[in-house]
C-alpha cells in the first residue's frame, strides 16, 4: 500500500514548534488538562470529587491510547465521548466524574483558545525577528540614494532604507494587530450546552457565586484573566475571524515585500540570499531566481484566501450552536497558523541577508538623475542670465529626444544635448557638478531614522537568531 498524503506545511515549511502545538497529542493533552482543572475546581467547591480522583486524572494526562479512542469514536460517532472513555480507562477511579456538568465545547473550544493564544504568542516572536532585521537594514541604508518608482516607472529619488521602511512600517502595524488579537482571546469557561450554565445551577444548588468561582479557577489555571461575558455553546466565532485576519495581514505585508524584492532582483538592484551551490534552473545554469521571495508570495496568497473561511463561518452560526463550523475550523485555523509560521521563517532568511548591488543602483540613479535634476539645472541657468521659459522649452525638447534615444537602447545623453544647445548656458561638466544624488532624496534619512527610533524599543530582548529553513 502506498503512503499517505502529508501536508507540505509539515513536510517542508513550518517549524517543529508549530507542528507540535497543533498535533493530536497536544490537543488531547489539553483536553485532559481541562478535565483535570474542572474536576479540581468542582472538588474544591464542594462537589463529591476526591483529591485522589483528581490526582489519578493528573497522573495520566499523557497516557493517550489513540487506537482505543478511534474504536470508541466508531462506536459513538462522537470524538469527545470517545476520549472521555479512553481517559477513564487510564484513570479508572475517576472515570465516573470526568466531564461532570460540561458539554463537548468545554474541552474543544477552551483547548482551541489555549492553542490559538500560544500560537499567536509564537507568531509574534517570529515577526519581531523580521522587524529586527528590517530595522537594522533601514538604518544602514537610510541615506543611500536609489531611483524611486511610481507605477513601476522611474520617478524621484528615494533611498534604499526609505523603501525598506515601507516594509518595516507594515510589519510593525501587523504587530499591533497581533497584540489586539491576543488581548481579545478570552476564555470560554464551563457554561453548559447553550451557555446558560443550567447544569451547574443543578450541581451547585443554584449558588451562582460558586459557578463564577468555578469559571475563574479554570480560566486562571490556563493563564486567562478574562472570560466572555455571554456565549452560546461555543465561544464567539468572531475570535477566529480576528485571528485569521491578523495572519492575513502578515501575509499581505510579506507579499508586498517579496514582490518588491522580485522586481528589484530583476533590475539587479537587490538580491535575496543565494547559496554557493544553489541551482537556479535545471536547464539554465546561469539562472539566479528569487525562489524564497516567490515562495513567500505563493504561501501568502494561500493565507489571504484561507482567512476568508472565518467570516463565512461566523455568518452562519445559527442561534446557540450549529456544527457546520467544526470541520472547516479544524482545517483552516491550524493551516493558517502553519502557513504564517512558514512565511515568517522564510522572511527571516531573506531580510537577514539582503544583498545591495551598489554599482547597479548608482548607475541607475545617474542614468535618470539628469531628468530628475532638470528643475535645478533650469534654476542654475537662470542664475547665469538665461530666460526661464526659454530654458524650460530647451530642456523639454532635449528630454524628449533623450528618452526616444533610450527607448532604442542608447545611453542617456541629455546633458550632452543640453550642452550642445547654444541657448543653454551650462557646460556638460558644470551640469555634472550639480548632479549630486544626495541633494535629491529629500528627508528620507530623517524619516527612516524617526521610524527606527520608534521601532528599536520593541526589540528589547528579541532573540535575533533567524530560523533555518529546509528548502
Amino acid at each position: 500500500m502506498r503512503g499517505n498524503y502529508e501536508s507540505p506545511f509539515s513536510a517542508r515549511y513550518a517549524s517543529q514548534y508549530m507542528k507540535s502545538l497543533f498535533s493530536a497529542e497536544t490537543r488531547i493533552e489539553t483536553w485532559r488538562k481541562l478535565w483535570v482543572e474542572l474536576a479540581r475546581a468542582e472538588s474544591e467547591l464542594g462537589l463529591p470529587i476526591t483529591p485522589e480522583q483528581v490526582a489519578d486524572l493528573e497522573a495520566h494526562i499523557e497516557d493517550i491510547d489513540f487506537e482505543y479512542a478511534a474504536e470508541k469514536e466508531k462506536e459513538f460517532r462522537h470524538d469527545v465521548m470517545a476520549h472521555i472513555h479512553a481517559y477513564g480507562k487510564e484513570a479508572p477511579s475517576a472515570a465516573g466524574i470526568i466531564h461532570l456538568g460540561a458539554t463537548s465545547c468545554y474541552v474543544t473550544d477552551n483547548a482551541d483558545l489555549v492553542l490559538y493564544r500560544d500560537a499567536l504568542v509564537y507568531i509574534r516572536r517570529e515577526l519581531l525577528k523580521v522587524i529586527a532585521n528590517l530595522t537594522d537594514f533601514c538604518e544602514k541604508y537610510k541615506a543611500m540614494p536609489t531611483l524611486g518608482y511610481t507605477h513601476y516607472q522611474p520617478a524621484q529619488l528615494v533611498t534604499v532604507g526609505k523603501r525598506a521602511s515601507l516594509w518595516l512600517q507594515d510589519f510593525v502595524s501587523d504587530l499591533d494587530e497581533i497584540d489586539f488579537a491576543l488581548k481579545n482571546v478570552k476564555f470560554l469557561g464551563c457554561r453548559g450546552t447553550t451557555g446558560s450554565e443550567a447544569s451547574f445551577v443543578e450541581l451547585f444548588d443554584g449558588d451562582g457565586e460558586k459557578i463564577n468561582a468555578l469559571n475563574r479557577k479554570i480560566a486562571s489555571a490556563f493563564g486567562f484573566d478574562e472570560i466572555f461575558d455571554v456565549q452560546g455553546q461555543t465561544y464567539p466565532r468572531k475570535v477566529d475571524s480576528r485571528i485569521l485576519n491578523t495572519l492575513s495581514s502578515i501575509a499581505q505585508s510579506a507579499h508586498k515585500l517579496a514582490t518588491d524584492m522580485r522586481l528589484l532582483q530583476h533590475d539587479r538592484q537587490l538580491f535575496e540570499p543565494f547559496a554557493k551551490t544553489q541551482v537556479g534552473s535545471s536547464a539554465m545554469p546561469y539562472k539566479r531566481n528569487p525562489m524564497m521571495c516567490e515562495r513567500i508570495c505563493s504561501l501568502s496568497r494561500y493565507l489571504m484566501a484561507d482567512a476568508l473561511n472565518a467570516p463565512m463561518t461566523v455568518s452562519v452560526q445559527w442561534m446557540e450552536r450549529t456544527l457546520d463550523d467544526s470541520a472547516n475550523r479544524r482545517v483552516s485555523i491550524p493551516e493558517g497558523f502553519l502557513c504564517a509560521d512558514a512565511v515568517l521563517r522564510i522572511l527571516q532568511r531573506v531580510t537577514a541577508d539582503i544583498y545591495v548591488n551598489t554599482d547597479v543602483i548608482n548607475k541607475t540613479v545617474m542614468t535618470y538623475l539628469p531628468f530628475i535634476a532638470t528643475e535645478n539645472l533650469m534654476m542654475e541657468g537662470v542664475k547665469r542670465g538665461g530666460n526661464r521659459q526659454e530654458l524650460h522649452e530647451i530642456i523639454r525638447r532635449c528630454s524628449m529626444q533623450a528618452i526616444a534615444a533610450m527607448d532604442k537602447g542608447e545611453p542617456c545623453n541629455l546633458l550632452a544635448m543640453l550642452a550642445e544647445d547654444e541657448g543653454f548656458p551650462l557646460s556638460e561638466e558644470e551640469m555634472t557638478d550639480v548632479l549630486n544624488p544626495s541633494a535629491y532624496i529629500g528627508r528620507c534619512p530623517e524619516q527612516v531614522q524617526a521610524l527606527v527610533d520608534k521601532t528599536r524599543p520593541l526589540l528589547d530582548g528579541v532573540d535575533r537568531e533567524n530560523a533555518e529553513i529546509n528548502i
